[in-house]
């Protein structure tokens, strides 16, 4: 298979608002009040944290299809853990991002629970965004 690219383009409309337009969408992402912001949208960790849910869905149910599972009434709970001491510039200890993503997965299936277990292991190493999350993609920030 060819490489596929993604991109978007951002704009920042104050310190913590971001306008971003993606295909036919646009999308805000903001701070909440209590972060100097204006609250007008999920804050770029909230969208980390969406983005995997979405990706693990999509993956999800490809991987059920093709090991023959059905699976229902898919519901996750993600939740990420940091400490903003470095995102702050009041240290270095820590790495400025998630410590930890611990996502829960609730789900209806017909298969065993063998079945299930390699679904899962499977869903979870062929997610691009959990493979992002996991395995240090490279990133470049240049100034053009």
């Amino acid at each position: 298979m060819r490489d596929v690219q993604y991109s978007i383009t951002a704009r920042a409309s104050s310190a913590t608002r971001t306008d971003i337009s993606v295909r036919d969408f646009s999308l805000i992402i903001d701070e909440p009040q209590k972060l100097g912001g204006t609250n007008a949208g999920p804050n770029p960790l909230e969208y980390e944290l969406a983005s995997l849910a979405g990706c693990l869905n999509v993956t999800g149910h490809l991987v059920a299809g093709e090991m023959g599972l059905t699976i229902s009434n898919l519901s996750m709970e993600l939740s990420g853990t940091l400490n903003p001491a470095r995102f702050m510039g009041r240290g270095e200890e820590e790495r400025a991002g998630f410590k930890e993503i611990t996502v829960s997965v609730s789900l209806e299936h017909d298969g065993d629970e063998a079945a299930l277990e390699t679904w899962l292991r499977a869903v979870e190493d062929r997610c691009p965004v959990s493979d992002n999350l996991s395995s240090g993609t490279t990133l470049s920030i240049v100034r053009h």
